[in-house]
């Protein structure tokens, strides 16, 4: 296949320089977990906090939660300082994400709906400012189309085995004795210490390539193109779609694998870490194919796999790990591949964008996206939810479910996310951003910022500086 580089823009990072970058990806990754799966029976168990209160508190602020990301983008794509556009915003994020990480695993006993509300809305948005601004500032690294797809994979690697420290700690916490609460805490203080430390390491060992867009005047039609820009709204949907069916799994998990397959709890979790510890694997292998065979196609092999993988489980003899074992290997490592194709085509696109309307859209796009994530992921519950309650099925501990509802609860399990993760593939069928188009963009890109070579240009703060991207005329299309 052809090779495209760049002939004006950034080199590519070097490998040492990439994997730092990486880094603010662990707690990001640890905190999808922890948070999700650790945080709600915590302040159950050990606080004493109602389920129902939990649940409205989480209901709450992901529907408060939905218009942040929007507007942040709007904000970083317009943000001018002289450190850089969204070196600035990481150091923002870390100290708010910190403090709601410190008030989330050390609450005390007694909190209240507004304590939770309050806390959970400063957690988001300290994880929507870090995460955009890692997302929209790795794009810039990597404006390459097969640069792109290595950029995302090692920071979906990264994410990966900050999810699968998470899981190792509560391990670790009972052989040292301590009970399962003191786990969770050390769990939040890990994650509370790694914060500064990839915060700093990222902010000073990677450089950030500045494109100073023309003066910009608000123009609403501007942004509803974006909304409504064909390419955009399939990545969008996409994006939906590969957040529900694995969240829709997520929800099952546990009913399913104890009820249906007879795995004990114990077990259960252990394959849970095993489907974790696979996209350690998946994330950079499923970046090398979608430089062979271009991203979009590898999308949708990942997600056919990851289907036809979920339906070999029915046939599995209950309860055994040697079969369990390579069944959730296979999805964790073809899920791993589903998000970092999705951010990498986004970037791509983002070109397109600029060349068209003369501005940077690359926070606003990634906004847009994290928005379509936020709203699958608040249906996930939503859904599964009340449909095991209108199959039947009682989820209480010791309850004995009819034959009926475990059948219910095996076809919610395998239909749902196969479901929504081939349409999720189907998205990208036919799509045209290829390399060789991507390299055209992109090729005239630089002819336009080439033009503006006089412009303010910003280095790195260390020796690993790639040539920095210049001025676009702010002229579209």
């Amino acid at each position: 296949m052809t090779k495209h580089a760049p002939a004006n823009g950034p080199r590519p990072l070097s490998t040492p320089t990439a994997l730092s970058f990486s880094t603010l990806a662990f707690p990001l990754g640890a905190l999808a977990v922890a948070v999700s799966v650790y945080i709600p029976p915590f302040f159950a168990s050990h606080l004493g906090v109602n389920l129902t209160l939990i649940g409205v508190a989480f209901f709450v602020v992901r529907m408060l939660d939905l218009g942040v990301d929007p507007v942040l983008g709007l904000v970083m794509d317009r943000t001018r300082t002289r450190i850089g556009r969204y070196r600035v915003w990481v150091l923002i994020g870390g100290p708010i994400l910190m403090a709601a990480v410190y008030a989330l695993f050390e609450a005390p006993s007694g909190i209240g709906l507004p304590y939770l509300i309050f806390w959970l809305l400063v957690f988001y948005l300290g994880n929507s400012i870090l995460g955009l601004g890692h997302s929209a500032w790795a794009a810039t690294l990597a404006t390459e189309y097969h640069q792109r797809s290595r950029i995302f994979g090692i920071l979906a690697a990264a994410g990966v085995i900050g999810a699968m420290t998470v899981l190792v700690i509560p391990i670790g916490a009972a052989h040292f004795g301590l009970s399962e609460a003191e786990g969770v805490k050390a769990m939040g203080w890990f994650i509370f210490a790694m914060i500064p430390a990839v915060v700093a390491l990222v902010c000073l060992r990677t450089p950030e390539h500045i494109v100073k867009t023309a003066p910009e005047h608000f123009k609403f039609k501007d942004y509803l193109s974006l909304i409504t820009k064909p390419d955009l709204l399939r990545l969008f949907l996409a994006q939906m779609a590969l957040t529900l069916g694995p969240g829709w799994m997520s929800a099952l998990y546990m009913f399913f694998f104890t009820d249906s397959r007879g795995f004990s709890t114990e077990q259960a979790s252990a394959l849970l870490l095993v489907y974790v510890v696979a996209g350690i694997l998946g994330a950079p292998l499923t970046a090398r194919l979608a430089m062979r065979f271009s991203k979009h196609r590898t999308l949708m092999v990942t997600t056919t796999a990851y289907s036809l993988g979920l339906c070999t489980v029915m046939f599995l003899p209950k309860g055994s790990m040697t079969f369990g074992i390579p069944m959730m290997f296979w999805q964790g490592f073809m899920a791993a591949g589903f998000d970092l194709m999705i951010r990498a085509m986004l970037a791509d696109v983002a070109d397109e964008v600029r060349l068209e309307q003369g501005q940077e859209r690359l926070s606003l796009i990634y906004a847009l996206n994290a928005l379509a994530n936020k709203i699958a992921s608040a249906f996930a519950i939503v859904l599964t939810f009340p449909l095991l309650a209108q199959i039947g099925f009682n989820p209480a501990d010791g309850a004995v479910n009819t034959d009926g509802a475990i059948r219910g609860l095996e076809l919610a399990f395998i239909v749902g996310p196969i479901v929504f993760v081939m349409l999720g593939g189907a998205c990208v069928l036919g799509w045209k951003l290829d390399a060789d188009k991507h390299a055209a963009i992109r090729e005239e890109l630089e002819r336009r910022d080439a033009l503006f070579a006089e412009a303010p240009i910003l280095e790195s703060f260390t020796p690993d500086v790639a040539p920095a991207v210049t001025p676009d005329d702010g002229r579209a299309k």
